[in-house]
């Protein structure tokens, strides 16, 4: 029930807050950074035949690190071969280096928590979030995974804390909030931030401060579709279908494109007593 409930959490702010990096997705950017496709893109390709031309791949980046430990393209691709292999242990060690090379870069260093903490490093995971937000405490990645990593540790009060601070900091930073965020340094997307804070009352089901706030956040961004579908997503965990599908429709025709099967399937899933719905994973 835990891991369901977490998954909702995590799933649901992926769609709402449209975040990039919160299971370990961080392949487009490596590839992009390198200039290369993916290997094999083909489906015909053998499972077998194509693991075995990854682990080439990852002895061939490695005996360039060998030679150049820092070598940008290499810790790139080594990381890229090994999440594509699925071996998260082996992208730590080169994960470290390319953090350590590019400390201004907050994505490695998110992916560097994310890490840690599908490897069982809470603490390790904790502080890497921290020390993103220490630099900067309006970065959506590093705040949606420490809120994630909280809620993975039942430590709700303290996501709550945490979410709080950072909207009373940017209330009183001149300039340092927007509705909805304009993705500049030091701005905080407030909105982004007040739906990932409703999110979390949601999940300890304390309902009435979730709709207050979703309600504050369709007020303040009334052509956005995600309060409107956060609350729909409430309202039909607490039964109430009737009020919840208007919200559901309204959300669909508001949303891009990429977005609207996946909110169909949301308001489509079926919600037991006691169970939260789990939604679609982002694209």
């Amino acid at each position: 029930m835990t891991e369901k409930r977490n998954r909702w959490l995590v799933g649901t702010v992926l769609i709402l807050a449209m975040a990039a990096f919160l299971s370990l997705s961080l392949l487009p950017i490596l590839s992009g950074s390198q200039g290369r496709r993916p290997a094999n893109p083909s489906p015909a390709v053998d499972p077998t035949a194509q693991k075995g031309e990854l682990e080439a791949q990852a002895k061939g980046y490695e005996l360039v690190l060998g030679r150049e430990p820092t070598n940008q393209t290499a810790l790139k691709g080594l990381i890229e071969t090994r999440l594509k292999l699925g071996d998260i242990k082996g992208i730590l060690e080169p994960l470290q280096t390319l953090v350590e090379q590019n400390p201004k870069v907050s994505e490695y260093q998110v992916l560097l928590a994310q890490t840690k903490q599908r490897l069982g490093d809470l603490e390790g995971a904790a502080q890497a979030y921290r020390q993103v937000l220490d630099g900067n405490s309006a970065d959506l990645n590093a705040l949606q995974g420490l809120t994630a990593l909280l809620m993975e540790q039942k430590r709700p009060q303290a996501a709550i804390g945490l979410l709080k601070d950072t909207l009373a900091t940017a209330a009183k930073t001149q300039g340092g909030a927007k509705p909805q965020g304009d993705g500049s340094p030091g701005t905080v997307d407030t909105l982004s931030v007040r739906l990932l804070l409703a999110q979390v009352y949601a999940e300890t089901k304390q309902f009435d401060q979730a709709l207050g706030l979703y309600d504050e956040a369709i007020a303040a961004s009334p052509n956005n579709f995600r309060p409107i579908l956060a609350k729909a997503l409430v309202l039909k965990e607490k039964g109430d279908l009737g009020a919840a599908q208007p919200l559901f429709d309204q959300a669909v025709t508001m949303a891009p494109a990429q977005f609207k099967d996946q909110i169909k399937q949301m308001a489509a899933q079926e919600t037991g007593p006691g169970t939260s719905p789990t939604p679609a994973p982002a694209k």
